[in-house]
């Protein structure tokens, strides 16, 4: 039986944006579907709700449903995740996720109401994310390390970024596996590299060794 992945765009984004991996996953043997989801207009509950009808409609015909979810998608897959003990069973890869919180996303609501407007249903999710993962899903995640985008004049990071996500905002404790790979945040979702360490984690729960990657 295959196992299949759901993919989750991020924020202001749309499934189109996930084609490419999309298309890379399913050459590694899974069977994928895109999640699309309104992320400022839809809220959080209703999108939390779509989400999980969504993976167990896929319960009956597959043992496995995984998660991949790029920066918001990957705060919301964990949150599906986090309390939902009928959910079919599968691992979670976060792509430049901020799951300690956001500082881009904290300087944008800083701007007043436009920022908040900007930020939508998920505002406080992107702004606090967790404290810790104690979810039963084992969660890897794939940080990017190239300082390219809008979020280095938003936020004001230290130590390694992806140009919108600092590397620290992605370590949250209790992940399964951490990576780092030389692209921006956007790139992540083009990276062969990522797509392979992607592959690789929701078959064995760990990445690998790689030419641009490196433990997290």
């Amino acid at each position: 039986m295959p196992e299949h992945v759901i993919l989750l765009h991020g924020l202001w984004m749309r499934s189109i944006a996930l084609s490419i991996l999309h298309r890379r996953l399913m050459e590694g043997g899974f069977r994928v579907h895109r999640f699309d989801y309104l992320s400022v207009a839809a809220t959080q509950p209703r999108i939390l709700d779509q989400l999980q009808r969504r993976m167990r409609e896929l319960a009956p015909v597959t043992d496995r449903v995984h998660l991949v979810g790029h920066s918001l998608g990957g705060l919301i897959a964990l949150r599906a995740c986090l309390d939902a003990d009928d959910l079919p069973a599968g691992r979670i890869v976060c792509l430049g996720s901020p799951l300690k919180g956001s500082a881009a996303a904290r300087a944008l609501a800083g701007w007043g109401r436009g920022g908040e407007v900007l930020l939508g249903g998920n505002r406080a999710l992107l702004e606090q994310g967790f404290e810790r993962w104690d979810g039963s899903r084992q969660v890897g995640m794939i940080a990017g390390s190239r300082p390219l985008g809008l979020g280095s004049v938003l936020g004001h990071f230290q130590g390694e970024h992806d140009g919108t996500v600092a590397v620290e905002e992605t370590r949250l404790p209790g992940l399964t596996d951490h990576c780092v790979i030389e692209t921006n945040h956007t790139g992540l979702l083009f990276s062969h590299d990522v797509a392979r360490q992607v592959t690789r984690f929701l078959r064995y729960g760990r990445f690998g060794p790689g030419p641009e990657g490196q433990a997290g």
